[in-house]
């Protein structure tokens, strides 16, 4: 499918390494301009100056600390008063591993602000501009683990699943203005994230990270883990005007294999 975002504007949260700079790649080779969006100001120097720019785009970056809410707020609301976009990729780092008996009500609130408070407070400020321009694109990465939680991710599997409530209810709010909203339900993906996960359940379980991963691996149906690159692919079509009938929808994507719609 050849989409073509050119003279979009696209904003990536955690998109200095993995699944997040896999789908600024590829949204910018569709034409968008990009801004990336994470901790790692020299990572973000270092991909703006690689990521396609043969369409007349041009890409930019914003330091942020997604765990550190009030410094965040103040950063992404300095950043709007100067910008707009089209696209929004709401990403950020996962909270600690661990189960539920390990966790309590501040890392819960931790948590909250990681995932929950700076997705919704980005999504607000960038939706005036999608609602004045009747049109715009909402993409949340969310996990497979909130539709069946996985128990070493108590915090992950909690606050995920209200973001994903509240993209859901949001897309009723902004379908009539040509404004789509969806999650994709993220399965394994060979990601650093994954391989930490890994290492930190195979100590747990006295195993060897591989063996982890190879189980994960034969719980997908296609016996391997995705590729970062296959996630940008599907990003990059819920942006595009292809998608434009899709949306308030959770989309589970594992091991390469886009399972349902």
């Amino acid at each position: 499918m050849n989409i073509s975002l050119k003279g979009k504007k696209a904003l990536v949260g955690g998109s200095s390494k993995g699944i997040g700079e896999a789908i600024a790649r590829q949204l910018a080779k569709s034409g968008a301009s990009v801004t990336l969006m994470a901790r790692n100001e020299e990572r973000m120097k270092k991909l703006v100056q690689e990521m396609d720019s043969s369409q007349g785009q041009s890409h930019h970056y914003l330091v942020v600390d997604f765990s550190d809410f009030s410094a965040f707020k103040d950063t992404i609301s300095a950043f709007f008063k100067h910008n707009t976009i089209d696209i929004l990729v709401n990403n950020t780092q996962g909270p600690e591993g661990g189960g539920a008996l390990e966790k309590n009500v501040d890392d819960y609130q931790n948590a909250f602000d990681l995932l929950f408070k700076s997705v919704v407070y980005t999504t607000e400020l960038a939706l005036e501009h999608m609602q004045r321009n009747q049109w715009g694109r909402i993409v949340n990465v969310a996990s497979v683990s909130v539709k069946e939680p996985l128990s070493y991710l108590a915090l992950s599997n909690t606050i995920r699943a209200a973001v994903v409530t509240w993209a859901k209810s949001l897309s009723f709010d902004v379908a009539q203005d040509n404004i789509t909203v969806n999650s994709v339900l993220t399965g394994y993906f060979d990601t650093d994230r994954i391989a930490q996960l890994n290492t930190k359940k195979a100590e747990k379980m006295g195993i060897l990270p591989e063996e982890v991963l190879s189980d994960m691996e034969e719980k997908v149906p296609m016996k391997r883990i995705g590729k970062p690159a296959e996630y940008g692919y599907l990003a990059t079509f819920l942006a595009s005007d292809q998608a434009a009938y899709i949306t308030g929808t959770n989309i589970p994507i594992d091991g390469g294999l886009l399972k349902s719609l």
